[in-house]
């Protein structure tokens, strides 16, 4: 079965938990949960942390980026997308398509947008994965 790993912020953590659990459910493998983690307080465990998280997302078949997130997910998002894997972003809302305030690489091929409810995200991406639609 396809792996994945999930990146978000901390203050995000129930959800990560519950999408990561959900894909789980369905037959997914999930590379890392950093949501085990305490925040780090010591660079080394900064370092820690990190290397974990980065060969996470190496293993990954695909990521999922729950937005709003920090600067560590957006790092793992331009891990991904160099590595031309797929990314599912994810927002409940469509800031994500404010103008003012969108990313670049939010809009590129191998990103695909969502938006909407948790369940329809699970859909979507189960049903992606499922066609195994090649990344651009």
């Amino acid at each position: 079965m396809k792996k994945f790993y999930v990146a978000s912020s901390f203050k995000n953590i129930d959800m990560v938990r519950l999408v990561s659990k959900r894909l789980v459910e369905k037959g997914f493998i999930h590379t890392y949960d950093w949501t085990r983690n305490e925040r780090a307080s010591t660079i080394e465990a900064l370092k820690e942390i990190g290397l974990e998280e980065k060969n996470a997302v190496l293993a990954a078949d695909f990521i999922i980026v729950l937005l709003p997130a920090g600067k560590g997910s957006h790092i793992e998002f331009g891990i991904a997308l160099g590595q031309q894997k797929r990314i599912y972003l994810y927002s409940p809302n469509e800031d994500i398509n404010n103008f003012e305030t969108t990313s670049t690489f939010y809009h590129l091929s191998a990103v695909k947008i969502l938006t909407g409810t948790i369940d329809e995200l699970i859909g979507e991406v189960t049903k992606d994965q499922a066609k195994g639609a090649p990344v651009e």
